[in-house]
Formats: structure tokens, C-alpha cells, sequence
């Protein structure tokens, strides 16, 4: 089996967790830069990683990423977000994720917490939006996330979606 582990990272929180995950993989194995991918060929299991933006949805490249060359491919998907994993919206943001890969062969789904940039905390600071405003505040507490327990959390998720493709394969 190879494998190829993918993402998009603004920040580095979603690098950090696809080093984490491809670090738990055994065999023949990538890991590659979203932008860096031209089609998945070769492969026969994909992990692809990118972020939640503060719109609560996946980042749009990653989108395209997932509805143009991971079409009928054996993926599972990724997410960061600057949230604890406990906030309210998480089931709808991983939602819109899971749908964005309705055309894959989709084996998982894992989210963790990130650190939200400085940058990215002054700009939902002044949203005219309230709950983007109530999120930031909820995110000043991000930092130094993803932490080694959630890269934990990543590695058996890597062992939980092996399972699923090892159970897939026998049939």
C-alpha cells in the first residue's frame, strides 16, 4: 500500500499534525504540499489536511482539492480550527468538510485544535459579526496548539482509518 500525506497550512498547525500523521504510517509513503500535487495516481490511500477558516468552512482550495482529484479515491480528511474540539459548531464545521468529500471514498474525519495566528485574532476581533467576535475570545486560549496530546490523538486516528482499509480490502 502507498500512501500519500497532503495539506494546506497557513500557519503550520495542519503541517504539524500531517507530520504527525505520516510519521504513524507504515510502507511506501509522501508527504506533499496541497499546491504540490498534480493528481493522486499511485496512490492508494490519501490524508488530506487544511484548515477551518473563522467562516466556519473548509478552506476553498482544499475544497477543489477534494471534488477534483480525489474523486472515487480512498481519502481521509483532516481539519485544523483555533476551537477547542468541544465547541458547539465543530459538528457542523467537520459537516461541511465530510460533504465537501461526498465524492470520495471517504474513511475519516479528525479534527483538532490549532493556534490562531495574531493576525487572524485581530481581524475577528473587529467583525461586525458577534459570534465571530465570541469565537476569538474563545480562541485567545489556541496557543501552542496542536499540543503532543493531540498529535496523539492524530496517530491513532492514522491507526483507526488503517483498520478501516485493511477491513475494506479483505472484501
Amino acid at each position: 500500500m502507498r500512501t500519500l500525506v497532503t495539506y494546506l497550512s497557513l500557519t503550520g498547525n495542519t503541517r504539524k499534525v500531517a507530520e504527525a500523521i505520516y510519521e504513524e504510517l507504515p510502507g511506501p509513503k509522501d508527504l506533499k504540499e496541497l499546491g504540490q500535487v498534480e493528481d493522486l495516481d499511485g496512490y492508494d490511500l490519501t490524508f488530506i489536511g487544511f484548515p477551518i477558516h473563522s467562516s466556519g468552512q473548509p478552506d476553498l482550495a482544499a475544497v477543489d482539492f477534494l471534488r477534483q482529484k480525489a474523486v472515487g479515491q480512498r481519502v481521509a480528511i483532516f481539519v485544523t480550527h483555533a476551537a477547542s474540539e468541544d465547541f458547539p459548531l465543530i459538528s457542523e464545521w467537520m459537516d461541511s468538510c465530510r460533504q465537501a468529500a461526498d465524492r470520495t471514498k471517504l474513511l475519516g474525519s479528525f479534527n483538532c485544535q490549532g493556534a490562531l495566528s495574531e493576525q487572524q485574532l485581530t481581524v475577528m476581533r473587529s467583525s461586525p459579526d458577534p459570534k465571530i467576535r465570541e469565537w476569538a475570545e474563545r480562541a485567545i486560549h489556541s496557543a501552542g496548539q496542536p499540543d503532543a496530546s493531540r498529535l496523539e490523538k492524530a496517530k491513532a486516528f492514522v491507526r483507526e482509518v488503517l483498520g478501516k482499509y485493511d477491513t475494506l480490502s479483505l472484501r
